[in-house]
């Protein structure tokens, strides 16, 4: 196939060496001239993904239309924040019913929509799918075993995606919960902050494991309110890529949770990082949207005091483990 990834970001160079090896005819766009130069120069992202080197058959440009116009698949892989300003101006090359993939993960903000809602709301026309799952750029680059998910309402496009994407490495499941994985993919890193913040506390793994399982509560009772089916948060684009972001030392929300928990401020962090934050793009909206559906998520409504409202790390912690006791799973009766 002939396949356009837009964004060079480490995911989108993963993805690229993914497709490459695939066989496919992969044109990587970035908007940044001096990023496509290094890439012509060195086939290699020196400061996202060092060490991962690509194959001289692909193809980098900043030329917008060049990298769609008669492309069988456009990959999304720009930062959440840049996803609408993204599709708002690749929209005009873009053919009638062209096969988009969004692989970034978050919620927009003032919208909050899912970004394949984003991409649908500038491109009506697109047939828009997702993946995700537990997939660090870091260990897909280096060709080390991977599961994911490929959501999409139409199962053919689905089952076409999976053979594009899918070798003896990176194995490629399908489903039909557009909803489900989006939605697990956005808020598992809110929750990796608050992993981070935990460990930069001083906390050990007994804390970690409570985030963990109970963060997948909080985005499990969302994510069905808001239609996605339970079955997805026990699988790969729920508790999967919970666990992987807030365990990895590869995850930068975990990273920048750490900085934040030794004091740092979300700006700080997100500097020192040198790599957009998803989960804290994901915290407001992942709060508001609690509101909206009237859903309780402690765990989220902590990390955004601790981001924005200059609360202590320590007293969120402490906040969390006080709060009124209850059972562990509401729906049991003795």
């Amino acid at each position: 196939m002939n396949i356009c990834i837009l964004g060079a970001g480490s995911w989108g160079i993963a993805i690229a060496k993914l497709l490459s090896l695939n066989e496919h005819e992969v044109t990587v766009w970035s908007i940044d001239a001096t990023e496509i130069n290094m890439l012509n120069e060195y086939c290699e992202h020196k400061t996202k993904l060092p060490g991962v080197i690509l194959s001289g058959t692909v193809t980098f440009t900043t030329d917008l239309k060049a990298a769609i116009e008669g492309k069988d698949i456009v990959v999304m892989a720009v930062p959440s924040p840049f996803v609408r300003d993204t599709a708002k101006k690749a929209a005009e090359f873009i053919k009638e019913n062209q096969i988009i993939v969004s692989v970034s993960k978050g919620i927009e903000d003032e919208t909050l929509m899912r970004l394949s809602e984003v991409i649908k709301d500038e491109i009506p026309s697109a047939k828009v799918a997702v993946l995700s799952g537990p997939s660090h750029a870091e260990e897909v680059g280096k060709c080390l075993p991977t599961t994911v998910v490929v959501g999409c309402e139409d199962k053919a496009i689905a089952e076409m995606i999976q053979d594009a994407f899918m070798n003896d490495f990176f194995r490629v499941y399908i489903s039909p919960d557009i909803i489900g994985i989006e939605l697990g993919g956005a808020l598992k890193n809110v929750i990796a902050l608050a992993a981070g913040i935990a460990d930069g506390l001083g906390c050990g793994d007994n804390t970690k494991a409570a985030l963990i399982t109970r963060g997948i509560v909080e985005i499990s009772r969302l994510g069905i309110k808001m239609g996605g089916s339970p079955e997805t948060f026990s699988g790969l684009s729920g508790i999967g890529d919970l666990i992987v972001t807030c365990a990895s030392i590869h995850s930068r929300n975990r990273k920048a949770g750490y900085l934040i928990g030794q004091g740092k401020t979300y700006h700080e962090a997100m500097d020192e990082v040198k790599m957009v934050v998803e989960g804290v793009y994901s915290a407001k909206a992942a709060y508001k949207l609690s509101l909206k559906y009237g859903v309780s998520m402690p765990i989220t409504e902590q990390v955004n005091k601790v981001l924005f409202e200059n609360y202590s790390a320590k007293d969120a912690l402490f906040d969390l483990i006080t709060r009124d006791k209850t059972k562990e799973v509401i729906g049991l009766t003795w």
